[in-house]
């Protein structure tokens, strides 16, 4: 019973349970998740089991199902089963089998999480336990110290950072997992101990998951010239997680310094990126809450020599060059402050705006453009792709067409009579921080067409 008494150590010294509260425990039927219920229902801690059927293998999946009814009638334990098509979820979703199935199985449990201070909703248990009503304030999985040196290994491989290496822990918002201590053979040597019975996943065996790769084929070999190569790599768990918790620290007080945030960017001044010894690491730490990879954190880095309007993007933001800022906005909030015209592009829409851009030859005649504010015209040749169209800043300046001098665009406006929300509402063209159209006022002396104009850039402006 060893097993039990660190079982009820570990969850006190990492705060696990509550006496108040009541938990979903994932019983899949195997050793491990059994051998949780046993520990749990010697504890008297409050729990119901909560069972996924996710027809993968047959027979085998109808015989756990079974297996885990027999469990909860004996002890009287209410349960939940849920059966999943998983195969037709993956190939709807574009997932892996592995992927499908912890999206289905964490989703349902988290359905019967009870919402804060919300005991309302209710969720009804399998009729066999008299309809009673079931909300868990956490998730119990039977994870321990073997699976979380895997989960270290696995993610030194992958490249997942400092976090990575600390691999699983105890608590992880509503996910709880209180059979982190402990190595497989104690919970083996715990369940032969007290005579239970268990089933055994036949995928376990197969090396066609990369996890299972690790267990039966990397790690033995690596035992063979490291015997402790597992306790080692346990103990190095716990200094890790106590490094992650300085890391973590060190990277929110350098973001303080190195990001300037507004309402709809983030902006990095390049200056002080450029010049910060750990660049690398940080503008990965940045760059991985917006959806960044870690490949696409390194072509960040490459951003801060290149030219104004280049930019990389996730699945949710862009980080965009722009003078001496990387600016990051959303997709959403790019359409909405900035934008990108692309060499080629017929039509451009930010905010408000929407830009008709036609080429032609210089030999074609020109449409009028004279006292038709929303129009212009541009020598094509002296453009360079891609080029911002954004919203007006302060120090913004430009060669208003007829002028050999630069004229700070706030005085322009001045001059123009403008109204404060006139102003406020006032687009330019940036190309790498030349501005080459005030939209709907004047464009920049430099892109005007003359003699030796051989292309034109017709630019119709279109608002609402």
């Amino acid at each position: 019973m060893n097993l039990f008494h660190s079982f009820i150590k570990y969850a006190e010294q990492e705060r696990l349970f509550a006496g108040d509260q009541s938990y979903l425990l994932a019983l899949s039927g195997g050793l491990d998740s059994t051998v949780l219920c046993e520990l749990c229902r010697l504890a008297d801690i409050r729990f119901f089991l909560a069972h996924c059927n996710f027809h993968l293998r047959g027979d085998e999946s109808d015989r756990d199902e079974a297996f885990v009814r027999e469990l909860a009638a004996a002890h009287q334990i209410p349960l939940v089963i849920r059966q999943f098509d998983t195969l037709s979820y993956a190939a709807q979703h574009q997932l892996s089998i592995q992927a499908a199935a912890r999206a289905l199985r964490y989703d349902w449990f988290r359905s019967f999480i009870r919402p804060p201070m919300d005991h309302a909703t209710n969720v009804e248990t399998d009729s066999a336990y008299g309809g009673e009503f079931l909300r868990a304030d956490g998730i119990l999985t039977a994870h321990h110290q073997d699976d979380n040196v895997e989960t270290l290994l696995m993610n030194f491989l992958r490249g997942t950072g400092v976090s990575g290496m600390r691999g699983m822990l105890p608590r992880q918002g509503d996910i709880l997992r209180p059979l982190l201590f402990a190595s497989k053979e104690s919970i083996a040597e715990f369940a032969r101990d007290c005579g239970l019975s268990w089933v055994t996943d036949s995928s376990n065996d197969s090396d066609y998951y990369a996890r299972n790769y690790l267990r039966h084929e990397i790690i033995p070999r690596l035992e063979n010239v490291y015997p402790e190569v597992r306790s080692n790599l346990a103990g190095n768990l716990s200094r890790f997680r106590d490094i992650e918790r300085l890391y973590r620290q060190v990277v929110e007080d350098q973001k303080k310094d190195l990001l300037e945030r507004t309402r709809n960017e983030v902006r990095l001044p390049v200056l002080k990126w450029k010049k910060h010894p750990a660049r690398e690491t940080l503008i990965y730490e940045v760059l991985k809450d917006y959806h960044f990879s870690a490949a696409q954190s390194r072509e960040a880095l490459r951003l801060l020599d290149s030219e104004s309007g280049k930019y990389l993007q996730s699945a949710t933001h862009r980080l965009i060059r722009h003078r001496q800022w990387l600016i990051l906005v959303t997709l959403q909030a790019s359409s909405a402050s900035l934008a990108l015209l692309e060499e080629n592009m017929e039509y451009l829409t930010a905010g408000p705006l929407t830009l008709r851009l036609r080429r032609m030859p210089a030999s074609q005649d020109p449409l009028p453009t004279e006292g038709d504010p929303a129009r212009a015209q541009l020598d094509a040749d002296k453009l360079v792709y891609p080029i911002v169209l954004r919203q007006r800043k302060a120090g913004d300046y430009f060669y208003p067409l007829g002028m050999r001098k630069k004229k700070k665009l706030s005085r322009f406006l001045i001059d123009q009579k403008l109204s404060r929300a006139q102003k406020e509402a006032v687009w330019v063209m940036d190309m790498q921080g030349k501005l080459v159209w005030i939209v709907g006022l004047r464009i920049d002396d430099r892109f005007k067409i003359t003699r030796g104009t051989q292309n034109i850039l017709d630019i119709e402006m279109r608002v609402g």
